[in-house]
């Protein structure tokens, strides 16, 4: 039997052991049971919320912008295109002394040093510093090295023609929409879509895509396809220039027009600007004068009395009017000619410019007949070119005989540079009227035609008969005696009409002595494939249409007419200014020459016609040593060639050589050097 007495108790020491035990276990199974609470309400309750959270850290959804459509010239030349650049922006809180480096930017950025100070103010961890920036001044930054700056890649608008045909285009804002021109007008178009795609953000906050690059269609805006050359567009703006400046005139507009399809070639604005650099220009030579202002047209209306009234039947080709020796009383008041005349036939009215007899021959047809043929015309009316804010001209109804017989001299009457040269189309194309257009076809990323623009007829305003008639008569203002000798041309016949239009006074009310001296003229006029309208807005040196804008539409059209393939009217003997063509014996366009009849030598101009039509292969290169710069690239243009342009001044070498025969569209490269 064991002995009891012999056992001890257990010690106090031994029994705290066990309950500290117990009491730890306790605690360890309540935290587990805390942490698995609280796992569960991370997992399963605040998930979502967490996630968000955690998205909010390193994901970012990163915006692509869009890429704004390209604008080309109807042979495919682009005018207006988009490119990446690199735009700068700053996290100020990285920055030891934001104001002192605000000073530092706006010095060499050439920017606003105290609004770049608050902008950085303002935006704690991030503000622009310069939007669409500079090369130079890319590198400027990079090279503070300093991990407070970033650049971010955006589109900025490019025009790589720099002036031309600057008031069609006009021009895009920095957020990539239209502000004036085209632009604007086809901004839906031209603006592509925008996207936004998912990308992770790195410890220093830079954009990772984890998709890879989309595709750029996806965000590429439509193309916009004009009917403007840029040959003529070339052409037709140093015309004009040349003639405002000699004139020293305020400004100018002039218009090429294909009568045969209503096509708006060439559409030109003095003074000009480069949409490249906007905030170097003012605000108003911004504006397409050419299709959006409107002014009085002066005598160039008298060729509509004239068409409508022998249309109508009541004056023949051989009736005669007295022009009262140069001045005429209609009611109170006194209409006079610039030089005294006494009996002139129609044609003879349209070659003196006498506003007496054209006022008699708007009286004998009738002041509903002329408002009738007026609108026939499509005066009055926007001509429809899509651009926004497009004059429309005013044509009041002649309740009086004075209102009938103003009118019928082009005043108290408004129209557009557009509207006139249409009309003067539908003259040149039979008395059909041609609906004017300045876009061709407006197409998307996919090539799918959004919009196109075919020849439209509208009406047929006269016979064919009287409008050969008319065109006929006008022949004769270019000719000895009439108002614009210095329109002819040697190779090709010319029909067409001055006009010298006082400028209202707005303030004072009547009218003004600032003058509006026009021309506008059809060649060739047997058959004519451009209407040209040259106008000069106050010119100080002569007043008259026919000594102010005649040169300037003649250097046009003899640039124009060998530049769209168009025979001569009449052969032309060698002088100066003619240079024997060689023709290649291989091309059509030689078989053609050849068989014509004996060979006449052409101006240099005209080199270009025996190619226009020729097959691949057969442009010859034109001989460009010591030409200077925009001399080269008009030639090349006008021969269908693309120049590559090394340096600047004068042309020392080309390739191909000169007389080279190559396929239309070849790059010709020429290498220039200033002159010594």
């Amino acid at each position: 039997m064991k002995d009891l007495k012999g056992l001890s108790a257990p010690e106090p020491s031994q029994r705290w052991m066990r309950l500290r035990v117990r009491l730890l276990g306790a605690i360890f199974f309540a935290l587990l049971c805390a942490v698995f609470a609280r796992a569960v309400e991370l997992q399963i309750f605040d998930r979502e919320r967490l996630e968000s959270m955690a998205r909010d850290q390193y994901v970012r959804e990163i915006e692509m912008p869009a890429r704004r459509g390209d604008i080309f010239d109807r042979r495919g030349v682009p005018l207006a295109q988009s490119v990446e650049v690199d735009s700068i922006w700053v996290d100020p809180s990285l920055l030891d002394d934001p104001a002192q480096m605000a000073r530092i930017l706006a010095k060499k950025l050439n920017l606003d040093a105290k609004e770049l100070a608050e902008r950085m103010e303002r935006g704690r961890r991030f503000a622009w510093v310069k939007r669409q920036a500079r090369p130079e001044d890319v590198a400027f930054v990079r090279s503070l090295k300093s991990r407070a700056f970033g650049f971010a890649k955006e589109p900025r608008r490019f025009y790589p023609q720099r002036e031309l045909a600057a008031h069609v285009l006009g021009l895009a804002g920095m957020d990539g929409h239209g502000l004036e021109g085209l632009e604007l007008a086809f901004d839906d178009e031209l603006t592509g879509e925008v996207s936004r795609i998912d990308g992770f953000r790195d410890a220093r906050g830079r954009k990772l895509l984890t998709q890879g690059a989309i595709n750029p269609i996806d965000r590429q805006g439509a193309s916009v396809t004009l009917t403007i050359d840029r040959g003529l567009q070339y052409v037709t703006e140093k015309a004009l220039s040349r003639a405002v400046v000699e004139a020293k005139g305020v400004a100018g507009m002039a218009v090429v027009l294909d009568p045969k399809t209503g096509e708006l070639l060439a559409l030109a604005n003095y003074p000009g600007f480069n949409p490249n650099t906007p905030k170097d220009t003012d605000h108003h030579q911004l504006r397409n004068r050419a299709a959006l202002d409107t002014f009085e047209p002066g005598s160039t209306f008298k060729s509509f009395v004239v068409a409508a009234a022998l249309e109508e039947g009541v004056i023949r080709p051989d009736d005669i009017f007295y022009c009262e020796q140069g001045a005429w009383t209609v009611g109170r008041h006194t209409i006079h000619d610039s030089h005294p005349h006494e009996w002139l036939t129609p044609k003879k009215v349209l070659q003196v410019s006498s506003n007496i007899c054209a006022a008699k021959i708007a009286l004998k047809l009738g002041a509903a007949n002329l408002a009738k043929y007026y609108a026939a015309f499509g005066f009055g009316q926007r001509a429809g070119l899509a651009l926004p804010g497009e004059g429309k001209g005013t044509v009041p109804y002649p309740r009086a005989d004075i209102y009938v017989a103003t009118q019928a001299f082009g005043q108290g009457l408004t129209a557009t540079a557009v509207q006139l040269a249409a009309a003067y189309g539908a003259l040149a194309n039979g008395g059909v009227l041609m609906r004017p257009y300045l876009v061709s076809k407006v197409t998307d990323p996919d090539g799918v035609v959004l919009l196109e623009n075919r020849p439209t007829p509208v009406r047929r305003v006269i016979s064919a008969r009287t409008a050969k008639t008319v065109v006929s008569m006008l022949e004769s203002v270019v000719e000895n005696g009439g108002t614009a000798p210095r329109a002819r041309m040697d190779a090709y016949r010319v029909a067409g009409k001055t006009g010298t239009a006082q400028k209202a006074d707005p303030v004072a009310g009547g009218y003004s002595d600032k003058r509006i001296a026009s021309f506008i003229g059809m060649v060739p006029a047997e058959d004519p494939r451009a209407v040209i309208l040259v106008v000069v807005d106050e010119p100080k040196t002569d007043v008259y249409g026919g000594l102010v804008a005649a040169p300037a539409f003649k250097e046009i059209a003899e640039a124009a007419m060998p530049y769209l393939g168009v025979t001569p009217s009449r052969p032309v003997a060698a002088g100066p200014e003619a240079t024997a063509v060689s023709v290649n014996p291989k091309s059509a366009a030689a078989r053609r020459a050849s068989s014509s009849g004996p060979s006449v030598a052409v101006p240099a101009v005209a080199v270009a016609a025996l190619t226009e039509n020729a097959p691949a292969g057969d442009v010859r290169v034109p001989d460009l040593s010591g030409k200077a710069g925009r001399e080269a690239i008009a030639r090349l243009l006008a021969a269908s060639l693309e120049p590559r342009v090394e340096g600047s001044g004068r042309v020392v070498s080309q390739s191909p050589p000169a007389g080279t025969w190559v396929a239309r569209g070849a790059k010709v490269r020429l290498d220039m050097e200033p002159r010594p």
